[in-house]
């Protein structure tokens, strides 16, 4: 069984040039424990990767069983007009999903993650009705969600203001070549972010799949 992942720059594979600036999807493979194509991109959204043929490459090598994880939003929501939450957004997203199932795959929802905007010691969303859309479409459709925007919210909100620039690509002037003048960027991860994230997805996917926690061998523990 093989993961697919559909998605943008939150998801994708790092740039070597950008390292340790990566997506979540570089990591997940040691947790699921089976092979992942990772073809998300930057800037990706579901017009894009539809137009560009990535999609159609991506259904290319899926295999009955296997798994497409799809996460959009971040790049979406910054065209309203042809990407409404509730219009070209769901609709592109529910034809990833039906046409995975057509593959004999099971496709699983992700949320955007969360960008990392404090006020106070809260986070401020930033994806207004685009995360419900998805939690939505996935009820619609009874499709596997994973809910990276609350995932997201809470993780920053748990390690506070100070604690969790250390997950986003925070680099001082002349730590990094790519950036010689420093970055604050709160949306890109910074490795120890992804691997985070990729730890909850992971786990996320075994759930879902029903792989860990067997009840009977749990209460012989218990009992014993």
């Amino acid at each position: 069984m093989t993961y697919h992942l559909a998605g943008d720059s939150t998801v994708a594979p790092a740039k070597p040039e950008e390292l340790p600036m990566t997506g979540w999807g570089s990591y997940i493979e040691p947790v699921v424990g089976a092979p992942v194509r990772n073809l998300a991109y930057g800037g990706a959204t579901t017009e894009s990767f539809l137009a560009d043929g990535s999609w159609d490459r991506l259904l290319g090598g899926v295999e009955p069983g296997d798994t497409v994880v799809i996460q959009f939003g971040h790049n979406d929501q910054k065209n309203p007009g042809l990407l409404a939450s509730r219009g070209g957004y769901r609709d592109r997203l529910e034809r990833m999903v039906l046409q995975a199932r057509e593959r004999g795959a099971v496709a699983v929802l992700c949320t955007s993650t969360e960008r990392r905007w404090f006020d106070g010691d809260r986070v401020t969303p930033t994806h207004g009705d685009y995360p419900n859309a998805v939690r939505d479409l996935a009820h619609e459709l009874d499709a596997p969600l994973i809910d990276l925007t609350a995932f997201t919210t809470w993780l920053y909100e748990d390690l506070g203001p100070e604690a969790s620039r250390t997950l986003l690509s925070h680099f001082a002037p002349g730590q990094h070549s790519a950036w010689p003048d420093g970055l604050a960027d709160d949306t890109h991860f910074h490795e120890r972010g992804a691997r985070r994230i990729a730890s909850f997805v992971g786990w996320s996917l075994r759930a879902a799949e029903r792989r860990d926690g067997d009840g009977e061998a749990l209460g012989s523990q218990l009992v014993s």
